[in-house]
C-alpha cells in the first residue's frame, strides 16, 4: 500500500516536492520521484510485495511508467499467462506494466485486488481505480497542469482558492459522503470505483470498465449449490489475501463477519492475531466479551484496545484534519486509534470485514424496506398519500411510506441520513423533495435496464457502490494509511460478490433472517453462540463524548458566521441528540462545521 502523486504540465519542483511530503504517511519505506519537463511523478512506498529496492516506484518498462498503490493478488498467475517476459522483479507493479503492454488499458479487467494507479504512455496519462473503490484517486485540472494524488491534501496547494462544492455538501448530508465525482473542494474531483480516466493533451475522457449489474441474475437456484459456491469463493478470497510475508493481523468485533474471516484463515492454517475495541465506561457499546469468546474458540492471540474520553479529546482534531473533507462516520476515530495500536506493534497488513452486510443482507432495515415495498401494490392509496403529505414527521418511517405512496424510489442507500425534506427544513434555501435522487439516478437507470428485478439486489448494489465504496472504504483507507498500515477486505472480492448476487434472491432473503446464507456456512466453522448473537454494529459513545467535551458549540458558532442553516432547527437537532435521537445527524453537522471552520472561515 502506498501513495501516488503526479503533475502533467508546468510545475515548480519545490512546490511539487512539498505537496508530496503530505503523503509520506502512506509509505515510509521509500520515496521515488521522476522529475522531467512537464512531468512530475512520485511514489511513497509501503513495501509488501517484493520489498527489494528493485521494485521501487515509479517503475518504468520501456517508454511506459507507472505509480501504483495497492495489491494485485493474482500477479503470479498473470506472470504465467503473460509468458516469457524478461522479468526484473517479483513485484505486482511490473506485472501491471507487462499486462498493459499485452492488453492495453483493458489490462485492468485482468487484475484481481485493490488498486489505484497512474500509468503514463506518451501523451496519455491513465488514472485507474479498482472495482469497489478500495483505493482512492483524486485529480485537478488547472490552467497550467493536471494534478493527481492518493489524497486531497497533496492537491490542495494547486488550487487558486478554496471554495465549497455545494454538490458535495448536499450529497454528504444525504449519503454520509460526497457522491462521485464530487469532493468538498471545487476543482478537485475523485475517480469513481470501477472507472478509468485518460488525460491526453488537455482533454479528459472516462470509461466504466466494471459494473456489478453485469452479473447474471438468479443463476444459482439450488440452496446447496449456493452454499458450496459461496464457501469456495470465501476460501479463495481469504487465501489470496493471506499470501504475504508481511506481518498480518485482523480486526475482531463481537460479530459474524470478522469471526468468519478469522475462522477461514484458521482453517487454512493461519492463526491471525486479533484486535478488539473497548470502552470501559460504556458497556452497551463494548464488544470485548463477545470477541474474547470468538478468539478463545478459534485459539487466537487477542489484544484489547481501550478508548476513553481523553483519547477522543486528544485525537479528534487530528483525525478530522487528516480526513481532508467531511465524512459522517462516528466510528472513524475509534478505528483510527485501533489502527494506530496495530501498527505500533509492527504489523503491516490487517484484515477487515467490510462488504459482508451488503452482500448477505446483514442490516435489519433491508427487511423493513422489503416489507414496505409491498404497500406499492395497494390499489386505493390516494387518501394515504394525502394524509402523509399533510402530516410531516422527522421519523424515517414517515418518509418511507410517503415515497411508496408518491411512487418514488424507496431505498436510497443504507447511508441515507438527512432526507430532502429534512434538508429543506434545515437550510436557509429551498431543497425540493427528491432533489437528492440526482446523485442516484444514473445507477438506478442502469439497474432498471439490467436483467435484475428484485428490490434486494438494488439494495445491495447501490450500497456496495456508495455506502461501501464512498463511505466505509474511504474511512478504512484513511485511518489505516494514516499509520502506514494496509487494510485488506476479503468479502469485497469481485468474484465472491458476483457469486453471491447471482444467487436466487429468495435464497438470499430466506425467511427474513439477516445473513441467512453466511450463517449456514458459518456453522461449519463457528459455534451457534457466536453465529446467533444479536448484531451490535460498530457502535461507540461518540455523542456522549462530544457533549461532554463541549464541542457541540462549534456547530452554533460556525452557523452564526455562515448563516447556512436556520438556528432554531440546529437547536432542535442538538436537543434531540442530547436525548439520544438523531445522533448521527448531529455528528455529521459537527464534522461539517469543523471543516468549514478551518477551510473557509
Amino acid at each position: 500500500m502506498c501513495g501516488l502523486f503526479g503533475i502533467i504540465g508546468e510545475y515548480s519542483p519545490s512546490k511539487a516536492r512539498e505537496a508530496l511530503k503530505r503523503l509520506a504517511h502512506r509509505g515510509r519505506d521509500h520515496c521515488g520521484i521522476i522529475e522531467e519537463e512537464r512531468l512530475f511523478l512520485a511514489h511513497q512506498r509501503l513495501s509488501i510485495t517484493d520489498a527489494h529496492h528493485r521494485s521501487h516506484q515509479p517503475m518504468k518498462r520501456g517508454s511506459i511508467v507507472i505509480s501504483f498503490n495497492g495489491e494485485i493478488y493474482n500477479h503470479t498467475a498473470l506472470r504465467e499467462q503473460l509468458g516469457h517476459h524478461h522479468w526484473e522483479t517479483h513485484s505486482d507493479t511490473e506485472v501491471i506494466l507487462a499486462a498493459y503492454e499485452a492488453w492495453g488499458i483493458g489490462c485492468v479487467e485482468h487484475l484481481e485486488g485493490m488498486f489505484a494507479f497512474a500509468l503514463i504512455d506518451g501523451d496519455k496519462c491513465y488514472l485507474v481505480r479498482d472495482r469497489f473503490g478500495k483505493k482512492p484517486l483524486f485529480y485537478h485540472q488547472g490552467k497550467e497542469a493536471f494534478v493527481f494524488a492518493s489524497e486531497i491534501k497533496a492537491i490542495k496547494p494547486f488550487l487558486s482558492s478554496v471554495r465549497m462544492n455545494n454538490e458535495a455538501l448536499h450529497s454528504y448530508l444525504s449519503f454520509l459522503a460526497p457522491a462521485p465525482p464530487h469532493t468538498f473542494y471545487e476543482g478537485i474531483e475523485k475517480l469513481e470505483s470501477g472507472e478509468w480516466l485518460c488525460f491526453e493533451r488537455g482533454t479528459i475522457t472516462k470509461h466504466r470498465y466494471y459494473d456489478l449489474l453485469n452479473s447474471p441474475a438468479s443463476m444459482i437456484t439450488d440452496g446447496d449449490e449456493a452454499l458450496r459456491r459461496i464457501e469456495e469463493e470465501l476460501h479463495r478470497s481469504v487465501s489470496m489475501r493471506l499470501d504475504t510475508r508481511a506481518p498480518m493481523a485482523a480486526l475482531l468485533s463481537g460479530g459474524l463477519d470478522s469471526a468468519m474471516i478469522c475462522a477461514i484463515a484458521s482453517a487454512q492454517g493461519k492463526k491471525l492475531p486479533v484486535f478488539t475495541l473497548g470502552y470501559n465506561e460504556y458497556g452497551a457499546y463494548d464488544e470485548r466479551a463477545n470477541a474474547v469468546i470468538t478468539a478463545n474458540y478459534l485459539g487466537l492471540d487477542h489484544t484489547e484496545v481501550i478508548i476513553s474520553q481523553n483519547d477522543f479529546d486528544e485525537h479528534l482534531d487530528d483525525l478530522l484534519i487528516h480526513m481532508d473533507e467531511p465524512l459522517n462516520d462516528p466510528a472513524a476515530l475509534p478505528l483510527y486509534l485501533l489502527m494506530k495500536k496495530i501498527s505500533s506493534q509492527g504489523y503491516k497488513v490487517v484484515l477487515s470485514g467490510e462488504g459482508s452486510d451488503e452482500l448477505f443482507l446483514g442490516y435489519r432495515q433491508y427487511f423493513e424496506y422489503l416489507d414496505i415495498e409491498k404497500a406499492a401494490s395497494l390499489h386505493h392509496k390516494n387518501w394515504l398519500k394525502k394524509y402523509f403529505h399533510s402530516h410531516f414527521s422527522m421519523n424515517r418511517e414517515w418518509e418511507w411510506y410517503k415515497r411508496i405512496f408518491d411512487e418514488t424510489l424507496l431505498f436510497r442507500t443504507s447511508g441515507e441520513k438527512f432526507t430532502d425534506l429534512q434538508q429543506n427544513k434545515l437550510f436557509r434555501r429551498n431543497v425540493r423533495d427528491n432533489e437528492s435522487l440526482r446523485f442516484l439516478q444514473k445507477y438506478r437507470d442502469k439497474f432498471e435496464h439490467s436483467g435484475h428485478r428484485d428490490p434486494s439486489l438494488w439494495y445491495s448494489m447501490i450500497d456496495l457502490k456508495l455506502f461501501v465504496g464512498e463511505h466505509f472504504l474511504t474511512k478504512l483507507d484513511r485511518v489505516s494509511m494514516a499509520h502506514t498500515l494496509e487494510a485488506r477486505t476479503p468479502f469485497l472480492d469481485h468474484t465472491l460478490a458476483e457469486t453471491v448476487l447471482s444467487v436466487d434472491p429468495r435464497l438470499r432473503i430466506g425467511g427474513g433472517e439477516s445473513k441467512t446464507l453466511l450463517k449456514q456456512i458459518a456453522r461449519n466453522y463457528l459455534s451457534d453462540e457466536i453465529i446467533d448473537r444479536k448484531k451490535k454494529g460498530f457502535a461507540n459513545p461518540y455523542m456522549e463524548w462530544l457533549i461532554a467535551s463541549g464541542r457541540l458549540e462549534l456547530i452554533r458558532e460556525v452557523n452564526e458566521k455562515t448563516g447556512l442553516f436556520y438556528p432554531e432547527v440546529i437547536e432542535e437537532y442538538l436537543d434531540l441528540a442530547r436525548r439520544g435521537k438523531f445522533k448521527q445527524h448531529v455528528w455529521g453537522l459537527y464534522v461539517l462545521s469543523h471543516w468549514i471552520n478551518r477551510e473557509l472561515l
